[in-house]
């Protein structure tokens, strides 16, 4: 018999022994029956599958669907068995799953099949026929060039393409009843955790529907997000069009040298982008009197200097762009409200000063003079700007802030005199084509770049608010994108290889003593799928300089 060991078990509070040895599973089963299947489980602060083995003493966390790595690991899991059905029906036909969608959907298309009710579902039964079966996932560590075979013989090349951009001795391969995958974290053990989603068509693919992290015994509802699916659309479009659709792609150009023109070829889009949307606006000013830009989108989708940058465009067009932050408008920090779990709730819209905010707008259209405040991060206290701001009959008030969209921000201003713009990091390029790259992990780099070098917080202080900062998203932000007139993508598709060695930096810093050092070692290993290119030729306007430095623009 094998020698017992001491595992302290978070879920229960208390330390168990077990058999030296035995997988997480078998500890799972000891324990009271969760209220959702457990998913994985977090040892010593790190993520692992539940056919890890315990052999030494270790602190053990099993988590499920309602922990953001719990949600993940459904996701990636739920995307393997969705590969799986579609190569069981039509083995020739490549699946992409292209984006999210909602707060937990994902659209994919099947290359070259017809997006029918009848084609929905069939791989929505030959899914469930999969999970009825309980197949384990199995995960082994092989050597490269064997797990490159496996690839190269299922004719997975943008897999390929990443291992041949970032060698190494070996990788690690997941395997679905005979089917190969590498999906860049832990899932599920078995086919069986997917009890629970929906397949229908929509536009020209599928919509998979998973449930909610907050509320798992329902589904994600097929909500329409024309706006949002249309940016998605179009900016996968061009990174198609320019050669770059996956991180081995755009790693490839990297190591080719091309770097340099990579980076002037997203700038260039983006700068074409912001004219578009000045174009917009001066012709709403023209029609309906807009005299108002609402700028809203979540926490890093460099909605500054979107507002920045928009400002010149309307110079160029003859306007008079006059630009005020909602972040300066918060009340003291310990006038903050406070979540359900105590900490400082900074995306309620409660965490603004609404009262005086809107007295200076009044103001403002009054055609007054008004002294705006300025709001300090590192004191969490107010002061005050010496040059007061005045309208005049050429000037656009650019207001922006998380809450541009929330209809209780501006409430005396008619809808038709706002025009209102969501600029989010919409990620475009994927990992492979069935692993895409959260937009809440791009924007967790570049926050992670910009709290260490302008607000004084390592990166230990912005990974425990994270969580906090993601569910506030999805109460006061998320639900009203789809209000915009606009929408701006303001991703760049080389900026993680930028952000790489930043982030790294600090990322290293996470002891293994908290439950972040899981989060900074998974973004560690994320990070490490991207050559890095060097920040020398990105232009001192870029959305990328508000968070890496070197901007023209003051913040």
């Amino acid at each position: 018999m094998s020698d017992t060991i001491q595992v302290v078990c978070e879920n229960l509070g208390r330390s168990i022994e077990v058999e030296g040895g035995s997988t997480l599973a078998l500890v799972a089963d000891r324990l009271p029956a969760p209220q959702h299947p457990y998913l994985a489980a977090l040892v010593d602060n790190r993520i692992r599958e539940l056919d890890f083995r315990l052999y030494r003493p270790a602190t053990v966390r099993f988590i499920d669907i309602t922990s953001f790595a719990g949600i993940r690991v459904l996701q990636r899991t739920a995307s393997f068995i969705l590969q799986k059905a579609c190569r069981d029906l039509w083995p020739e036909r490549r699946l992409r799953i292209r984006h999210s969608m909602g707060q937990n959907g994902f659209y994919c298309e099947v290359e070259g099949l017809e997006a029918t009710a009848e084609a929905a579902g069939a791989i929505e039964r030959r899914m469930r026929e999969l999970a009825a079966a309980d197949l384990p996932i199995r995960h082994t560590r092989e050597l490269t060039q064997q797990v490159r075979a496996r690839f190269a013989a299922e004719g997975f090349d943008d897999k390929v393409a990443l291992l041949d951009t970032r060698p190494r001795l070996y990788s690690d391969l997941c395997t679905l009843d005979g089917l190969p995958g590498s999906f860049y974290g832990v899932l599920a053990p078995s086919t069986r955790c997917l009890d629970r989603f929906a397949l229908t068509p929509y536009y020209c693919g599928f919509l998979l529907s998973l449930p909610l992290r907050t509320a798992p015994e329902r589904l994600h509802g097929n909500v329409r997000q024309e706006k949002m699916f249309d940016i998605f659309r179009e900016y996968q479009s061009w990174v198609e069009i320019m050669g770059v659709p996956t991180v081995g792609a755009v790693n490839a150009r990297v190591l080719a040298g091309d770097g340099g023109s990579l980076v002037k070829l997203a700038e260039a889009f983006h700068e074409r982008k912001f004219a578009l949307v000045a174009d917009a606006v001066a012709e709403a000013n023209r029609t309906r009197g807009v005299r108002t830009v609402l700028i809203s989108g979540p926490s890093s989708s460099g909605k500054t200097t979107s507002a920045k940058r928009l400002s010149i465009q309307l110079a160029v067009l003859g306007l008079q762009p006059v630009m005020i932050s909602l972040d300066d408008y918060f009340v003291d920090r310990e006038k903050t409200p406070r979540d359900e779990r105590g900490e400082y709730d900074y995306e309620a819209l409660e965490a603004i000063d609404l009262d005086l905010f809107n007295d200076h707008l009044a103001r403002l259209m009054r055609g007054q003079s008004v002294d705006i405040p300025r709001y300090d991060f590192l004191t969490g206290r107010r002061t005050w700007h010496n040059a007061p701001l005045t309208l005049d009959e050429r000037s656009i008030l650019i207001i922006e802030g998380i809450h541009g969209l929330n209809p209780r921000l501006t409430p005396s201003i008619p809808d038709e005199r706002k025009f209102r713009i969501y600029v989010s990091c919409f990620t475009s390029v994927a990992m492979d084509n069935l692993s895409r790259i959260a937009t809440t992990d791009n924007r967790l780099l570049r926050r992670l770049v910009r709290d260490a070098r302008m607000r004084g917080a390592d990166a230990l202080a912005t990974l425990s608010r994270w969580e906090s900062v993601r569910r506030g998203e999805e109460r006061h932000i998320f639900p009203y994108q789809e209000n915009a007139d606009v929408m701006l993508n303001s991703s760049l598709f080389y900026e993680i290889s930028v952000l790489r060695p930043f982030a790294e930096k600090i990322l290293r810093e996470v002891p293994d003593t908290v439950p972040e050092y899981d989060e900074a070692r998974r973004m560690l290993c994320f990070l490490d799928n991207f050559t890095p290119i060097a920040p020398d030729e990105i232009p001192p306007t870029s959305i990328l300089r508000e968070f890496i430095g070197g901007s023209s623009f003051t913040y």
